[in-house]
């Protein structure tokens, strides 16, 4: 389950990542601290990160993408996956670790990455309710934590401050605005 889960977001991921065009690298996305390119080298270096190693770089991002995915679906396919890793979150499995940080990532930043670069911006309902679900089951103090730049590390933001969304907007506004993204400006 897990795998297919990272298998079918990291699909739609890389092509989003495979629809930037090259004058669309630069754009400003919703990480304030990012350009399109800043999201999927952050991307590539969360995988690294799961993984315990850093991810070799191109000066294609798109072959930095399948190269990060190529070696989480490796890790996911062996004994290792069901190694203990431990996390700030506490001991877990490395299969739970890569579900429950890098391949949750890759929806939110599939999102930025859309929008820095016009393309669909949905995301599926399914990955809609397992990540309001996650979101808001957080305790306040830990979101806190989460919401803290550095708190798990230097450059480390997990979430933004949560911006105001309407009650009844659809999931994905409230999700986005939960999370610290501006789900209606198109400038954020």
């Amino acid at each position: 389950m897990i795998a297919e889960r990272y298998r079918a977001r990291a699909d739609a991921f890389e092509a989003k990542v495979a629809n930037v065009r090259s004058d669309q690298w630069d754009n400003p996305s919703p990480c304030a601290k990012w350009t399109a390119r800043g999201v999927v080298d952050h991307v590539i270096d969360m995988h690294g990160v799961m993984l315990g190693h850093q991810i070799p770089r191109t000066d294609d991002p798109l072959t930095d993408f399948r190269e990060a995915r190529r070696q989480v679906q490796e890790a996911l396919a062996s004994d290792r996956a069901k190694a203990e890793v431990a996390t700030p979150g506490g001991a877990m499995t490395l299969e739970d670790h890569i579900d429950q940080v890098v391949s949750d990532d890759i929806v939110l930043h599939g999102w930025d990455l859309a929008r820095a670069t016009g393309q669909d911006e949905t995301i599926s309902q399914a990955d809609l309710d397992r990540l309001w679900a996650a979101a808001t089951s957080v305790p306040p103090e830990l979101m806190e934590r989460f919401r803290t730049p550095g708190a798990f590390g230097p450059g480390i933001e997990v979430y933004g401050r949560e911006i105001p969304v309407a009650e009844d907007a659809p999931l994905q506004d409230r999700l986005l605005g939960y999370v610290g993204r501006d789900p209606v400006s198109k400038s954020s």
